[in-house]
């Protein structure tokens, strides 16, 4: 349940019901502005055309556990668990360990210090990301990636919208490592 209740109707609700079965709490936070919900959309897709899908969930995640956003912990780590890794591994990522290489812990220690405290972010920081052989271009993709994962977590979580009750059907020890804020929703 969240703050605000969404619209009985929404023009948003009806991609939901097609697309999972149901109409996600996300989107009934954001039913009362549906172009809102559609920038953050095409931001997002902006986002992730030029990125690695694997390091731009990699990177959500990190700046989600720095906001402690169960919502997006749940959903980008059910992306991780579903498509790049077994449940085991995405929860050791998640706890902060795992069998990442040295470029995914450094794109995931950026991507946590933007979400933590932007101004922290140093020229080190940046050089280091280029000694591993990345350009301009993806250490901006690394910082757009975390910065626009701060205005969607920020948003739901201060609506209260809690995480789909859905997510209760994923692997208890990777949903308990995911849950670092706000329970999922019983209903």
């Amino acid at each position: 349940m969240a703050f605000i209740e969404g619209p009985a109707e929404s023009e948003l609700y009806e991609a939901d019901r097609n697309e999972q079965g149901y109409v996600a709490n996300l989107t009934r936070a954001f039913a009362h502005r549906p172009q809102l919900y559609a920038a953050w959309r095409q931001l997002i897709m902006a986002i992730r055309s030029t990125m690695d899908a694997r390091r731009y969930e990699l990177v959500t995640l990190a700046a989600a556990r720095e906001l402690r956003s169960s919502y997006c912990m749940l959903a980008h780590g059910k992306v991780l668990a579903d498509q790049f890794y077994d449940a085991d591994e995405v929860r050791a990522i998640a706890e902060g360990g795992g069998k990442l290489d040295e470029v995914d812990r450094a794109v995931m220690e950026l991507g946590a210090k933007v979400a933590r405290d932007a101004t922290t972010v140093t020229r080190e920081d940046i050089e280091r990301l280029r000694t591993f052989g990345l350009a301009d271009e993806e250490i901006l993709d690394v910082v757009a990636a975390a910065s626009a994962r701060c205005f969607f977590s920020k948003t739901l979580d201060a609506l209260g919208a809690e995480p789909d009750a859905a997510f209760r059907e994923l692997d208890q020890g990777l949903r308990d490592a995911l849950v670092v804020g706000r329970p999922i929703a019983t209903t």
